[in-house]
């Protein structure tokens, strides 16, 4: 996630705008009609480009400065594809200046399909853990950070920093160290590739195709290697939308298969989203306060709602007071 103030945002779009027309017009896309997109919680935007024939590509703005080399997103993005799945297709790419033209996946995420169509849920939600089951049965790409119990552990850190009302330092030593000791009993080696930012907004429905190309696959640049059932928790306990409780039963069996022992799976699936909410605790707390993007607040209560669902666990029983002492009075 990006730390760039808001200020700081305001006084640099203006230019990336003369920046991204000047080198559009070195492309084929030069004459295309552009539309500004919903933008993630990074510095990164997007704009839709429709050509004469109404045909369409995504620019991605991703600023270096803040964003960095966006090479791991070409490189997860051609990885998935060659699994046979549907990740856009780079059609240009300049790094040095931040820009990426990708292919139009579509304009329907699961989210706003499932607003006006809620009985599909269980039909895109069971078709999504075929996805991670392809994902996961292959050899994750080389490079990628490890979600260690010691980097698990750290990367909590921000909901110490941003959200907690009881910082002292021994509640939160407590806290680290149990979540660090959960992570060593559920994925001492973590061996998983993981897309990280799994959810329903970061989803394209594609009825029209078959398979596994009926979804898009978008924001996967984070991708890190953890346990399989990192992003089955990123996907069910989806801080933006409300997802049937129901269908956690149905897809952890799915998703361990004949690979893991379901009550294993189970153990590490509320682990890995109370070690994953509590950090995104952090991250939408310095949004709203850092850079000035206050929505985010009106997430938190689901995000706490999720914990206290995934700490009513006998795994987490000890570590339920801790947490709700450390982040609860406030978030309540």
């Amino acid at each position: 996630m990006a730390t760039t103030g808001a200020i700081d945002l305001l006084d640099f779009r203006p230019m990336r705008s003369v920046d991204i027309s000047q080198w559009l017009a070195t492309t084929d896309w030069a004459n295309w009609t552009r539309t500004a997109m919903t933008g993630d919680a990074s510095a990164r935007s997007y704009e839709r480009l429709v050509g004469p024939r109404n045909q369409s590509v995504i620019l991605m703005d991703a600023p270096p400065e803040t964003c960095g080399s966006q090479s791991r997103f070409v490189e997860i993005a051609k990885h998935l594809s060659s699994l046979g799945l549907k990740a856009p297709d780079i059609l240009d790419w300049d790094d040095l200046k931040g820009f990426l033209i990708l292919s139009d996946l579509g304009q329907t995420d699961f989210a706003q399909h499932l607003i006006h169509t809620p009985n599909d849920e269980k039909q895109l939600y069971t078709k999504t853990v075929d996805v991670l089951q392809i994902i996961q049965s292959a050899p994750p790409p080389n490079g990628l950070i490890q979600m260690t119990p010691d980097v698990g552990a750290d990367m909590i850190g921000l909901a110490f920093e941003w959200a907690a009302t009881d910082q002292s330092p021994d509640l939160t030593a407590e806290i680290t160290t149990g979540i660090r000791s959960l992570l060593h009993r559920v994925d001492p080696n973590p061996n998983c590739l993981s897309l990280r930012d799994f959810h329903a907004e970061n989803l394209i429905w594609r009825p029209q195709e078959r398979g596994t190309s009926r979804i898009g696959l978008l924001d996967f640049q984070d991708a890190f290697i953890t346990h399989p059932a990192y992003d089955l928790a990123s996907f069910l306990r989806d801080a933006r939308r409300d997802v049937d409780p129901n269908l956690l039963d149905t897809m952890l069996v799915q998703l361990a298969g004949d690979t893991h022992e379901v009550s294993d799976f189970r153990r590490a699936f509320h682990v890995m989203a109370v070690q994953r909410n509590l950090r995104i605790l952090g991250i939408f707390n310095r949004l709203a306060k850092q850079d000035g993007k206050a929505g985010y607040l009106n997430l938190i209560p689901r995000v706490w709602s999720h914990l206290l669902s995934d700490l009513d666990t006998p795994d987490l029983a000890d570590l339920a007071p801790l947490i709700t002492r450390a982040f609860g009075a406030k978030e309540i």
